[in-house]
């Protein structure tokens, strides 16, 4: 397994500093549990059936594993890597999940070709990022991409900041998906779906997601 041992993070703005704080750490406790677990599981299960069996994920931001977790329950011998920034969520992950290859630090100073892999998540992460850095995140998800990129996020047709919690230029929505599409020419969209807060099985926040691939 890859050394895991991390020098002292570097944040690259104020929104990396937020999450890498306390707001980053009380976001850890809001977000765990059984029932998101199961809702997860589920939410692979559906992706998985147009996948086929996979070999690899890697997932930015990935807080406490819950996903990464949940892929797992589905594929046993799924390799599993990710990076994520704040400190008290990357133990616990590598609490949960001590075979995988997890990083603290910066998904915008990551090296893909350590994280190549057969299908590259983010699932809540990009609407966290600040838009100018966009660019830089969708580069990550396509370099470490051998195949498949998902994307689970809010959406809006046109670019909006929304208040978060109390706070401004922590929250975007925007066609996240579209830009990648436009962005990459070897990229087509192969499903999309939406998760709902009030599922009677397996409620999720209100999240619309796709399923990108690259082209041979």
């Amino acid at each position: 397994m890859t050394d895991q041992s991390t020098p002292k993070v570097k944040t690259v703005n104020d929104q990396e500093r937020f999450w890498r704080g306390d707001f980053g750490d009380h976001y850890i406790g809001r977000n765990q549990g059984t029932d998101l677990l199961a809702a997860n599981r589920a939410f692979f299960a559906q992706l998985f059936r147009t996948t086929g069996k996979i070999r690899s994920l890697f997932e930015i931001g990935c807080n406490v594993g819950l996903n990464m977790a949940a892929a797992r329950t589905l594929l046993p011998d799924l390799q599993i890597s990710g990076v994520e920034l704040n400190q008290m969520a990357i133990a616990e992950a590598r609490r949960r999940l001590p075979e995988a290859d997890l990083r603290e630090g910066s998904l915008l100073q990551l090296e893909p070709s350590d994280f190549a892999s057969d299908l590259a998540l983010s699932k809540t992460v990009l609407i966290h990022i600040a838009p100018a850095d966009l660019p830089t995140a969708y580069d990550v998800l396509h370099s470490v991409s051998r195949r498949y990129i998902v994307l689970a996020e809010y959406y809006s047709p046109t670019p909006v900041g929304v208040a978060y919690r109390g706070h401004s230029e922590r929250l975007f929505k925007r066609d996240f998906a579209g830009e990648m599409l436009d962005r990459y020419e070897d990229l087509r969209l192969v499903d999309y779906g939406f998760m709902y807060h009030r599922d009677p099985v397996f409620p999720q926040d209100d999240i619309n997601w796709f399923l990108l691939e690259k082209r041979a």
